[in-house]
């Protein structure tokens, strides 16, 4: 059974000391207000991103394998340096970590801008950007992960997640949308110097970022391999980690190999192109944001069993579209599976926090998110293959019923249901 904690370290510094008490919203905070800035601008870029990528592959002339190949390039390095990057995570300032990767990822997005401006992309020079902004997500997420159990008190963990999520979200509503039409109008090659610009702007602005205990207590010694040993010892005594971790496993591999590789395929054979699935992913966001505002109102006791049962919403917007269902079914689909999603990131990441001391906190984040990503490349390689012998719709049809069964599993396990806010 899983490690339950009482009294978790989630938001201590270097000295055992929590962060002061604050009277009211996080945003009194001006390290919170700093970082809450950079997910603004990151996002402003980001919400773009997939439309732009997306059509710049299909606009060499590729199709769904190739666009599989270039997902396939960005997701590797990550799971080969995540677990590093869970280690440092741990060990040294993990604003450092994100500036550093920001910067690498703005640079590999300039790079696959002026390639495409110039019409020089092709599969293999759109793959090495790719992979090089996979080595940097590497070290960034498990840092971005942990970052708020050092800026806010943990009182007040589950609203500060909430608002770290509100601008971002909020952006995403509109970026898709008008990231769509920027594609259609001008080309991929605008949308992703725009993505590339606030990529370094980010990163300016996480510059000395001050953050309660900004490096943790030295280790156990003998390197990473010791690292990696006591944060495996750690994952694997919390069956609702590994749990949903393992369901995950086939929830994302599933959701991304039908949304993001054949959901524009889709869009551009049945619906209206660019257009269309920019107000998909606009969708999409929008129900992101509905669900950040749920949860700035809704405080669930059982944070995991909510984590499970509200990120199986994913399902519906593959299965409208693999149902050859009109647009505006698929948008309300999608802005179902956004508000779900949204409700699932924020309490999963309040169960961590209160749940796992923070000194341990970014090894057990790079587990999760490797377990969660391991099997990413071979959803796309095996979805792209067949989809050249089967219709995109009926493999979307498969992917929205993995997600369905894999939640339904994860919901049967105990330990999923234990696990109560703090």
């Amino acid at each position: 059974m899983g490690d339950v904690r009482e009294g978790p370290a989630a938001a201590v510094d270097l000295r055992g000391e929590r962060p002061p008490p604050v009277t009211g919203s996080p945003l009194r905070l001006p390290a919170f207000r700093r970082f809450l800035l950079a997910h603004l601008v990151s996002a402003a870029g980001s919400a773009m991103a997939p439309v732009a990528l997306a059509f710049a592959v299909i606009g060499q002339g590729g199709g769904a394998r190739s666009l599989g190949i270039v997902l396939t390039a960005n997701t590797v390095p990550t799971l080969v340096f995540l677990l590093v990057g869970g280690v440092l995570a741990d060990r040294v300032s993990r604003s450092r970590l994100l500036f550093l990767g920001n910067l690498g990822a703005g640079a590999a997005q300039a790079v696959v801008a002026v390639l495409v401006a110039t019409g020089a992309a092709t599969t293999f020079a759109i793959s090495v950007c790719a992979c090089a902004s996979g080595v940097a997500a590497a070290f960034t997420t498990p840092a971005a992960q942990g970052i708020v159990s050092r800026l806010v008190p943990m009182e007040q963990l589950q609203q500060a997640n909430a608002l770290v999520r509100v601008p971002r979200n909020a952006v995403k509503v509109i970026g898709p949308v008008v990231g769509g039409f920027v594609v259609a109008l001008t080309g991929p090659a605008w949308a992703l110097g725009w993505d590339a610009v606030t990529f370094v702007v980010a990163a300016l602005l996480l510059v000395g970022l001050r953050l309660a205990g900004s490096a943790a207590p030295g280790g156990p010694g003998g390197g990473l391999l010791a690292e990696l040993r006591v944060g495996w010892a750690g994952f694997r005594s919390r069956a609702w980690l590994w749990s949903y971790t393992l369901s995950g496993t086939a929830v994302v591999a599933a959701w991304l190999a039908g949304y993001q590789l054949l959901g524009p395929l889709v869009a551009d054979r049945s619906y209206s192109g660019a257009g269309s699935w920019g107000l998909v992913q606009g969708a999409f966001a929008a129900g992101l944001l509905a669900g950040t505002f749920v949860c700035l109102l809704w405080k669930p006791q059982r944070l995991i069993l909510v984590c499970v049962v509200t990120s199986s919403a994913l399902f519906l917007p593959l299965a409208a579209m693999g149902l050859g269902l009109p647009l505006l079914w698929v948008l309300a689909a999608a802005v179902m599976a956004g508000a779900g999603t949204d409700v699932a990131i924020v309490t999963w990441s309040t169960a961590m926090q209160q749940q796992v001391p923070d000194e341990e906190l970014g090894r057990l984040n790079a587990f999760n998110s490797l377990g969660e990503q391991v099997a990413i490349p071979v959803g796309y390689l095996v979805v792209g293959v067949a989809s050249a012998y089967w219709s995109s719709r009926t493999v979307l049809l498969v992917c929205a019923a993995v997600i369905l069964f894999a939640g339904l599993a994860n919901a049967c396990v105990r330990d999923v249901h234990r696990i109560r806010r703090v």
